[in-house]
């Protein structure tokens, strides 16, 4: 038997009982060896005769097909697995029918293939001795009779299908709203009060062939005619039709010359109103009853979409005048609206129809009518174009990129169209900024890289960076740039702050993202010493967007923005904001914090070597943390490394014969072994192994040479150790380096003395930081105790678990030295 294929769209019903695309592909119905039957399978078009399987699905014979719409086959594989097949063309519909029928021996005339069974046996047992169900005359006189058979027949699959079909085959719907119209008419109110339980019964049948008669032009205001009179409200019936037909006014803002099309939107917005305000909230059991009305919606929306598309005309004349200088605002403002309701309904369509959908509005025109009405003064257009706008970033930003770089060669930066969007964020009247933090989020979209295409003639990274640079970065920092002169914060508002903020949020994004443009950006306007004002701000979510910025660039661990920080000095803004904040544990503290120990963890020496030679008299009273003391240990092993240039050698061939626990690389906790003292040492142990001692021996010219800078070593440490503090007032005037005319203010009666107590919140216990058995609490620790193998080697350093032991071991060294000779002695024996 021959196949023949046809283009359909496959749909499967989520959990939110929402018809999900799945795909467009060409159907046939075939024996499948694997699932030993006739089987229906889509294969996608995009991939043609060999395509991937989109559906393949056995007919099985008790499985109820349902034919809806003319083209609309819909089944359900599991229970929860629902499935449907839109076709494009009837004739394909009604041959992929026959064929199901075929397999299950039905008459093709039928809409539904199978009985819905799921009572009990002694309900089917029942039902069997009655093959149909006999509805009574539709006369007023019954109507209280037929409520109660449709409420009664709603709990039963089976009954409520049997009902179903009597309703349908008998034109019941039509005969009941002739009553209805009689009941008006004589103002019975129990008469339409029995109506409305009916009509709503009829909607929880979930028939599409129902549906199809109460929603025709003839029949639907009647039926919501019907559902007006709920007798929970009594005598005071709902005025749904007066709104219909008199407030809701179907606007054609171009002219629709098909009158299938313009009835089908009429039939549409009537069935959304129906379902969102007329029909009571459905119950837990009666939501499901209801998803052949989602249905119904959502193919009438995709209807919608794909006529208008294919109307050029229609949209020609939509985009003329948009752009036309001569339409009225007031036009301007419906031909708005509509496009907005136009592309919000494209979201029905799956990606790939969507793009295209985008991409005929792209080659109408849309973003320079979107240019026109972003100028307008009137808040709800911008509006509404901002929604345009952001479905058009969402699913092509690269589109939006291309134009506006092409734009740029004709029209000056202020009426740019990306400059505009910058504008609207800056000038935004919301005092919570809703409309600024959307724009923001499109703006992020558009300079993202990760978004951008690159190709073998051009890169879009590279020329939209470049244009966005030259000709937008200026007036996004204008606000920041304004408010921060002087040194000083000109306005520290709240609304101002929240702008401030969002555009900070931003510029972060750009550092984190953008290498080599916003470097350039950041160093030649001096944007992080401006930043870094907004440190003083009132706000604390402010002063924290201003850390986060500076923290984000100093992670980079970027040399070029290191001497920039250092040149300016700018840490000293933070150094005032921390001393400024006092003891208080809070964010603010807290990030300043992490970002010095930063520093520290990550060794970055310059940065090191700068902040304790200008801001360590501010910092050396902080005790309850150790990372200030832990960056002015950096700082001297740095120096000493700078001095003895011979000792690192020395180092290495240290490093290279002592013995090992595992194979870690040096780190700074084993360095700072070379700096304990000799006593720690116990006579007899050996320094390297006995095996590998011949290979440190030398001749005696190397040994002298080797030894000399260890001895001049250990002799100016003794001499550090006897007067430490001494030493560290010098320390600043040994960098060689010009400290700056530094200036401390406190708040209130903050003082210094303050900051050497933890803050209330941290409780010191045994090794916490700022106990007396931490680093830095001044308190001297045992010797450090040598590790022996069972070989009789013996380590010289024993490995600690963390950071802290270690430094504790440094602390806790014994001031008697040795003299180096002792040294000299032992590695040479």
């Amino acid at each position: 038997m021959t196949d023949t294929r046809r283009r359909v769209k496959v749909y499967t019903l989520n959990e939110d009982r929402q018809w999900d695309d799945r795909g467009t592909g060409h159907v046939s119905s075939g024996y499948v060896e694997r699932l030993k039957g006739m089987s229906l399978l889509v294969r996608a078009e995009s991939d043609g005769e060999s395509g991937s399987l989109l559906l393949e699905s056995k007919i099985n014979p008790n499985t109820a097909y349902q034919k809806q719409q003319d083209t609309l086959i819909v089944w359900s594989e599991a229970e929860n697995y629902d499935l449907a097949l839109s076709f494009q063309e009837k004739a394909g519909c009604d041959e992929i029918w026959e064929k199901i029928c075929q397999v299950q021996g039905k008459d093709p005339s039928v809409d539904i293939t199978q009985e819905l069974v799921d009572e009990s046996e002694e309900e089917r047992f029942d039902d069997m001795s009655s093959p149909g169900l006999e509805l009574p005359p539709c006369e007023l006189g019954r109507l209280e009779e037929l409520a109660e058979l449709v409420a009664s027949s709603l709990p039963s699959p089976l009954r409520r299908e049997k009902l179903a079909l009597a309703v349908e085959n008998e034109g019941y719907i039509r005969k009941l709203l002739e009553l209805f119209r009689q009941c008006e008419d004589l103002e019975n109110a129990d008469g339409l009060h029995h109506l409305y339980e009916i009509v709503k019964g009829i909607f929880l049948l979930n028939r599409t062939a129902l549906f199809e008669v109460m929603f025709s032009e003839e029949c639907i205001m009647d039926v919501i005619g019907c559902l007006e009179h709920d007798p929970v409200l009594g005598a005071a019936p709902r005025r749904h039709r007066d709104f219909l037909t008199k407030t809701a006014r179907f606007k054609e803002v171009i002219p629709i010359g098909d009158p299938e099309l313009r009835a089908k939107i009429h039939q549409t917005y009537r069935v959304q109103y129906i379902q969102d305000m007329v029909l009571p909230t459905p119950s837990v059991f009666e939501e499901n009853m209801l998803s052949t009305l989602h249905s119904f919606i959502f193919f009438n929306k995709v209807e919608i979409v794909g006529m208008l598309q294919d109307d050029e005309k229609f949209l020609t004349d939509l985009f003329a005048q948009l752009t036309d200088e001569a339409t009225d605002d007031d036009k301007r403002y419906e031909l708005v609206n509509f496009l907005k309701e136009f592309c919000a309904f494209s979201q029905t369509l799956q990606p790939q129809n969507r793009e295209a959908f985008f991409k005929t509005l792209s080659n109408m025109g849309i973003l320079p009518a979107l240019e026109v009405v972003l100028g307008m003064d009137d808040v709800q257009v911008r509006g509404a174009a901002t929604d345009i706008f952001s479905y058009l970033v969402e699913y092509n930003p690269s589109m939006v990129r291309e134009f506006v770089m092409q734009e740029s060669q004709q029209n000056d930066d202020d009426i740019l169209l990306i400059n505009l969007i910058i504008e609207h964020m800056i000038c935004d009247t919301d005092p919570e900024l809703g409309g600024a933090v959307q724009l923001m989020g499109l703006l992020r979209t558009l300079v993202d890289p990760e978004n951008m295409l690159a190709t073998a003639n051009k890169t879009e990274k590279t020329e939209f960076l470049s244009f966005f640079y030259k000709h937008c970065m200026h007036i996004l920092s204008a606000p920041l740039l304004a408010n921060t002169t002087d040194d000083k914060l000109s306005k520290d508002d709240f609304q101002t702050s929240q702008l401030l903020a969002l555009i900070l949020e931003l510029l972060t994004f750009c550092v984190e993202h953008h290498t080599y443009h916003i470097k350039n950006y950041i160093i030649n306007k001096d944007v992080l010493r401006r930043v870094l004002v907004l440190t003083a701000s009132q706000h604390a979510f402010l002063a924290l967007c201003a850390l986060r910025f500076m923290r984000r660039i100093i992670g980079l661990k970027d040399e070029f923005y290191n001497r920039y920080i250092i040149r300016n000095f700018l840490f000293e803004p933070v150094v005032k904001a921390f001393l400024n904040n006092g003891a208080r544990y809070n964010l603010m503290n807290s990030a300043i914090i992490e970002m010095f120990e930063y520093v520290r963890v990550e060794d970055v020496k310059s940065l090191t070597a700068h902040i304790v030679e200008n801001y360590w008299k501010a910092l050396e009273d902080v005790n309850y943390v150790q990372t200030f003391k832990g960056l002015k240990l950096r700082y001297e092993q740095q120096r000493e490394r700078q001095d003895n240039p011979k000792l690192d050698s020395m180092r290495s061939i240290l490093r290279n014969h002592r013995f090992r626990r595992d194979a870690r690389t040096l780190d700074d906790d084993e360095e700072m072994w070379f700096n304990a003292d000799e006593d720690e040492l116990e006579d007899g142990e050996a320094v390297v192994p006995p095996s590998d001692n011949k290979t440190t021996k030398t001749s005696g010219g190397e040994n002298e040479d080797l030894m000399d800078p260890i001895s001049k070593f250990m002799e100016r440490k003794k001499l550090k150790d006897s007067d430490e503090k001494e030493v560290l007032g010098k320390s600043s005037s040994l960098s060689g380096r010009q400290s700056p005319s530094f200036k401390l203010s406190f708040s209130g009666s903050t003082t210094k003395t303050s900051l050497s107590s933890p803050p209330p919140s941290a409780s010191l216990h045994p090794g916490s930081p700022g106990s007396p058995g931490s680093p830095g609490s001044g308190a001297k620790g045992s010797p450090p105790t040598a590790v022996t193998t069972k070989g009789g080697l013996v380590g010289l350093v024993d490995y600690p678990d963390d950071d802290e032991e270690d430094e504790e071991d440094v602390s806790g060294e014994s001031k008697e030295e040795t003299p180096p000779l002792s040294k000299k002695s032992k590695l040479s024996s």
